[in-house]
């Protein structure tokens, strides 16, 4: 093989390399994030602590609506202070305020970010797509807790204060919705044939 022809295939091998590390990175940072809790990325579990501590911690709840969402959401509570292992219940609320169905999914995070490995997901609206009518209020659970592992972190054992954050985004409509809208809105059979 002529230097040129080598040049070319040392280019192409470090362009390809390139890439597929440019495809693998986000999933393994999302990876990353779930297993360590970095970028205030919550942990999920199917049931509650079995551990209660007698320390107590406040949680905070932020909402927020993309730019083109027109839902209308907060918060039904600002903050509630509770035992660390404690399991947690807070509502959100959301409104369409328009005249045709929004559907929209939820985004979240926990600050200060050291503590998103603690906060501990058991339920939440975030985990599916809602679907509001025109003009329909809904509210929306989230239960929770915070991992007694939290007071042994060497950062996050000095977080007294930890905020729930969650922005709607506006998404496509599901397919079986639209699917049922569209068969609602063809037009009926004529049931006045003539017979002779």
């Amino acid at each position: 093989m002529d230097p040129k022809q080598k040049t070319v295939m040392q280019t192409a091998g470090v362009i390809v390399t390139m890439g597929a590390l440019a495809w693998l990175a986000v999933p393994a940072y999302n990876y990353f994030c779930a297993v360590t809790g970095f970028g205030g990325v919550t942990q999920t579990s199917e049931v509650a602590s079995d551990i209660v501590l007698d320390r107590t911690i406040k949680i905070r709840f932020d909402s927020a609506t993309d730019r083109d969402m027109p839902w209308q959401f907060k918060p039904m509570q600002r903050e509630v202070e509770l035992k660390i292992g404690e399991t947690g219940l807070a509502f959100y609320e959301a409104t369409n305020p328009t005249d045709h169905p929004i559907a929209g999914q939820a985004s979240y995070n926990v600050t200060p970010y050291e503590a998103g490995g603690f906060f501990t997901k058991i339920d939440c609206f975030c985990f599916t797509e809602q679907v509001l009518e025109p003009g329909e209020t809904v509210q929306m659970p989230v239960t929770f807790y915070v991992d007694p592992e939290i007071v042994e972190d060497r950062d996050a054992k000095y977080v007294h204060t930890i905020t729930l954050g969650y922005t709607f985004y506006e998404i496509d409509l599901p397919e079986s919705y639209r699917a049922a809208e569209e068969q609602a809105a063809l037009p009926a059979a004529d049931t006045n044939m003539d017979v002779n």
